[in-house]
């Protein structure tokens, strides 16, 4: 199986790095993706918005055989990028995995409340992120991220998702949920308390003829936090 993995805001395809070992052990072949304006922190990401980073991952899934079976995974802001892929492209994906992240309907925005500097946004200090967020994220691990952190463009965030194609609801999905915040037994089950009130939040989650919720209990950057179990899940995810 061919996996396309996209990583969310201010990492590129580094932070997949102690990730893939359960995946490529399992026989797959990974394609980390670093997506526009994302390859160092002298980028010029001016002229990014968020289908610059659909097109390409459209065009990683383009660059494979006609035949093969292409899983897409993407954390946080990354989930958006794959569903839009998935739009373009329904009858190539075999799997959509969202690492503490939904499908994000038309219309809708992946994050405009973050602190921008001009084109870009930077990494904000840790106290803009909720304390969910942030769990098993150590100082030495909030020292490591923040080394390797890359602006993200601001356009990326406030672009508004563009979908057309109903068939991307035939998609297979896994979501890993990884954090739950006061009140919730479990990542999993405030993902479904959502679903069952007709939140706006997963509404496009719902509208899916497949799809499953597991728990990695951690912060919202398992990569970081647990990267071997982020891996094992996403196997499960690309097996089931």
């Amino acid at each position: 199986m061919d996996i396309i993995l996209v990583p969310g805001f201010w990492l590129n395809a580094s932070a997949w790095d102690a990730v893939t070992p359960p995946l490529v052990a399992a026989g797959h072949t990974v394609h980390p993706l670093t997506l526009p304006g994302m390859g160092s922190v002298d980028d010029d990401r001016s002229g990014i918005g968020l289908e610059d980073h659909v097109d390409a991952v459209v065009a990683a899934v383009d660059a494979l055989d006609d035949d093969a079976q292409v899983v897409l995974v993407g954390h946080s802001g990354g989930g958006a990028v794959i569903h839009a892929a998935a739009d373009r492209r329904p009858g190539r994906i075999a799997r959509n995995v969202y690492v503490d992240s939904v499908p994000m309907g038309h219309g809708s925005v992946i994050n405009d409340a973050l602190p921008v500097v001009g084109h870009e946004i930077p990494l904000p200090d840790w106290s803009v992120f909720d304390e969910p967020d942030l769990v098993d994220l150590d100082e030495d691990l909030r020292a490591r991220f923040r080394a390797v952190a890359i602006p993200t463009p601001v356009r990326v965030a406030s672009d508004p998702v563009t979908l057309s194609d109903d068939r991307r609801y035939e998609v297979p999905t896994t979501v890993i949920a990884c954090e739950a915040f006061e009140g919730f037994d479990s990542p999993s089950s405030m993902y479904r308390h959502f679903i069952g009130a007709g939140s706006p939040y997963t509404a496009e989650l719902a509208a899916l003829h497949d799809y499953e919720i597991v728990d990695l209990s951690t912060g919202h950057w398992p990569m970081f936090t647990r990267p071997g179990e982020l891996g094992e899940a996403i196997t499960a995810a690309v097996s089931g």
